[in-house]
C-alpha cells in the first residue's frame, strides 16, 4: 500500500504546476537581463517580455495567475521596484 501511495505522489508532483515562489526586494535575480530571466524562471515564474530602461533591467512575467512587472538594479543584481497585478 505504501508503494502506490508514493508513486501516486510522485506521479502528481510531474503533471501540477509549479507554484512560483515568493519575490522579494532582497531576491538577487542577477546582473544581467540573461541572468533575471533565468532567476525568474527558476522561481516558477513565466518571462514575457525583457528590456533595460532607465538604466534598469525591465522583466515583465507571469506566475501563479498574477502578472507582475519587476526592474533590478544591474549593479547588485536586487530588484528596485516589484509590482504584482
Amino acid at each position: 500500500m505504501r508503494r502506490i501511495a508514493l508513486s501516486t505522489l510522485a506521479a502528481l508532483a510531474l503533471v501540477m504546476p509549479a507554484l512560483a515562489e515568493d519575490l522579494t526586494l532582497s531576491t538577487v535575480l542577477g546582473t544581467t537581463m540573461d541572468e533575471v530571466k533565468a532567476s525568474l524562471t527558476r522561481l516558477g515564474f513565466e518571462v514575457r517580455k525583457a528590456e533595460i530602461e532607465d538604466g534598469q533591467i525591465e522583466v515583465y512575467f507571469v506566475g501563479d495567475g498574477k502578472m507582475g512587472e519587476v526592474y533590478v538594479s544591474p549593479e547588485t543584481g536586487k530588484p528596485t521596484r516589484i509590482s504584482m497585478k
